[in-house]
């Protein structure tokens, strides 16, 4: 899954930006998911799903205008392993630092706040004022050219495992930077290069592990196979654990 995120204040068109690429994106045929941060709770305390939330693991709910799952993720990895598509929108997220970011802004002082070596270009408001670039950054309005701000979106978007494995000699964050700024491409991370040992998936999202945890796992699940009748070595093992 491919991913960027839109980061922007209050009202810099994060918003605007996100749904005209989406909707390019949507008729393109790719699969969209879209991510929203929120600084105010969702769930309103007192009301019966927070009530229920209190007690219960997952929370699922049925109303007249949508469905939703309320849970509580314990990390931004697995939220996101929640999610399948081919391309993940997120609005809001300034501090993730392992994929590349759309700058939504109102001005350039913003621009160059929000500017940490990971923008592929810049949107927002700032884009109806006419400027074509800034910061080295082509500057994009996504209510007038939302198919060049899909393009760019769909040729530069990549998501890193965001495990630090070390692996490649640098931190996610470091290499996402590289990737933006074409110094390394996805084929340097070895997590999402290599032909891993061991895969796991979740509803079909696959779960990156480092090298001692695929090692880790093969082991424990053969030690336990091979004291059973009827094992026999061979060159694939498949489990599959059904939660419903």
């Amino acid at each position: 899954m491919k991913a960027v995120a839109f980061v922007g204040f209050k009202k810099s068109g994060k918003t605007t930006a996100v749904e005209s690429v989406a909707k390019v994106l949507k008729e393109k045929g790719y699969r969209v998911a879209v991510a929203k941060s929120m600084h105010a709770d969702f769930d309103r305390e007192g009301s019966d799903t927070w009530r229920f939330s209190r007690i219960a693991d997952t929370v699922v709910v049925r109303a007249h205008d949508t469905d939703a799952v309320l849970f509580r993720a314990k990390d931004i990895n697995a939220l996101f392993s929640m999610v399948s598509a081919d391309f993940l929108l997120m609005e809001g997220f300034k501090s993730i630092q392992h994929v590349p970011k759309v700058i939504c802004a109102k001005d350039e002082a913003e621009v160059g706040e929000l500017n940490d070596g990971l923008a592929v270009a810049v949107s927002g408001i700032i884009a109806s004022t006419g400027v074509e670039e800034m910061d080295g950054l082509p500057v994009i309005d996504a209510t007038r050219e939302p198919e060049k701000l899909a393009d760019i979106v769909e040729r530069r978007a990549f998501m890193l495992p965001n495990i630090d494995c070390g692996l490649c000699g640098f931190k996610c964050a470091e290499m996402a930077r590289m990737i933006v700024n074409g110094e390394k491409t996805l084929k340097d991370c070895v997590v999402l290069s290599q032909k891993p040992k061991v895969t796991v998936k979740i509803d079909g999202q696959v779960l990156p592990m480092k090298d001692w945890v695929q090692e880790l796992v093969e082991k424990t699940i053969r030690g336990m196979l091979s004291s059973m009748k009827g094992y026999r070595e061979g060159k694939r093992i498949e489990i599959v654990i059904r939660t419903e």
